[in-house]
């Protein structure tokens, strides 16, 4: 279950399946009695994620906010679950976590919790991939709700639809002055790279226009008890036969993908959507 606080920050709890408590967690002898949920912290501090574009080589400045270990577990089991497998690699317990990506505090915090037998560290394809324990998850069935910042997966929905609402009317702008000069066209005799041309614009234009129409009115905001993965489907899907419906969900990759809007108008790359 995901709460939405009336700061911005989205309250986190496990997965339903996993609320029967066998026990109340300080009875679990895997884990020492001094590491209770509410106030068992190593010496790790939440900090802004960095900007778009900043570097992570610097680590995050001091907060007074520390970040407890269940913290820690909640935002490894929701990158574990958006990720789709056990295991994910440590850049992505910091982007869970809402903090710059070399944050020394917190890595020393993950080698005490595998010694404490609450996650364990494996290594794959050359990186260390960090995943849940049972006994972690038992201390995190136990600690009940755990606020996080907000996921990685709910920050792209609302940054693709605030971005929607933005520029939607623009786009359409564009559609409609690249229609109109198709329709000038045809009352002329250009020749064929005229038409090349402006088979690309019109093309570009509609594309762009799809998308943004998609992260605004079509894209549901994402639950985060499960990843939100585009898999190019639609319910009206079914009424279609296969070869159409292949080639419809086709023509949908790349939909959520704002960083294809971008145009010479914006001061962009002229990258193809």
């Amino acid at each position: 279950m995901v709460w939405l606080s009336c700061s911005g920050r989205r309250t986190y709890q496990s997965a339903p399946a996993q609320l029967e408590l066998p026990g109340a967690w300080h009875r679990e002898p895997e884990l020492p009695a001094h590491r209770h949920p509410t106030s068992g912290v190593r010496g790790a501090f939440f900090a802004p994620s960095s900007p778009p574009g900043a570097s992570d080589d610097k680590e995050e400045p001091m907060s007074t906010t520390e970040i407890p270990d269940v913290t820690v577990l909640a935002a490894i089991d929701r990158a574990e679950r958006h990720r789709g497998r056990p295991g994910v690699p440590v850049w992505l317990v910091f982007e869970h976590l809402g903090i710059p990506r070399r944050s020394r505090r917190v890595r020393a915090q993950l080698q005490a919790l595998v010694q404490d037998g609450a996650i364990e560290q494996r290594r794959a394809h050359g990186v260390d991939m960090w995943a849940l324990a049972p006994s972690g998850r038992r201390w995190l069935r136990g600690a009940g709700r755990v606020d996080l910042p907000e996921s990685p997966q709910h920050r792209e929905w609302r940054n693709a639809r605030t971005l929607a609402a933005q520029e939607i009317e623009r786009f359409r702008a564009t559609m409609r002055d690249t229609v109109t000069e198709a329709s000038a066209l045809l009352s002329d005799t250009p020749g064929s790279d005229a038409w090349f041309e402006l088979a690309e614009r019109l093309q570009r234009a509609a594309r762009r226009l799809g998308s943004a129409t998609y992260c605004l009115h079509e894209w549901m905001e994402p639950d985060d008890d499960r990843a939100d993965i585009d898999y190019h489907v639609s319910p009206a899907d079914l009424a279609l036969d296969p070869r159409e419906r292949q080639q419809r969900q086709a023509r949908r990759a790349g939909r959520r993908n704002t960083r294809l809007w971008s145009d010479a108008d914006s001061g962009g790359t002229d990258a193809p959507i």
